[in-house]
């Protein structure tokens, strides 16, 4: 049976990211995503059975648009380390206040208890480390990386500073999430950029 025309479930999923920011594991239910986009949680449970559910369909949606955001960023930016930087930020959205990133932070803990979600959650962790790769292979070719760089082992590096950079930044809570992150990025990238691309070191005041 054909489904009635309404909301999306795109909307849905994206109306859920934003209370699961706000609000955390015990406060996401049906109900509440259901205010966000303006509907009855009857409608929600139609289309996702539950909670539980609606979080499957949300990770699913996830590793597929780890793909899409990379060519997004690819498109709008003219090089491929810029495109990096702006999928990295990506990877981090709606997680700007400590607040937010504890909130998300909380949810990644319960997808490495459950097995269905782990399972997601791996599929996105893999998804985001190809889109990495493939830009850091492009950048490579392109002269923007040293040559002989070892891409495979430095997209892993980036993904593990992607993560660890919003952690630190939410106990430290200094400067802005993106500040924190483009400076883990530069700096793990820095030791790779051919030497004339490399930022002159200021002299140090005698």
């Amino acid at each position: 049976m054909a489904r009635p025309r309404g909301v999306e479930d795109a909307v849905i999923l994206q109306a859920a990211a934003r209370v699961m920011g706000r609000v955390g594991p015990s406060g996401l239910t049906l109900a509440a995503v259901a205010r966000e986009v303006g509907l009855v949680p009857g409608t929600l449970v139609q289309r996702f059975g539950s909670k539980h559910g609606l979080l499957l369909a949300l990770a699913d949606r996830s590793a597929e648009e780890a793909g899409e955001l990379a060519v997004r960023a690819r498109t709008a930016h003219p090089s491929a380390l810029g495109a990096l930087a702006a999928l990295a930020s990506q990877t981090l959205a709606g997680m700007d206040t400590p607040e937010s990133f504890a909130h998300h932070l909380a949810f990644l803990c319960t997808d490495l208890t459950d097995p269905q979600l782990y399972e997601r959650a791996l599929a996105v962790h893999r998804s985001q480390w190809r889109a990495i790769e493939g830009l850091l292979a492009e950048a490579a070719q392109a002269g923007e990386l040293r040559a002989g760089t070892d891409v495979a082992a430095l997209a892993g590096t980036v993904q593990a500073i992607t993560a660890g950079a919003g952690l630190t930044w939410a106990v430290e809570r200094r400067g802005s999430l993106a500040e924190r992150l483009r400076h883990e990025l530069d700096t793990v990238l820095r030791p790779h950029l051919p030497t004339r691309t490399r930022p002159r070191r200021e002299p140090e005041e005698s």
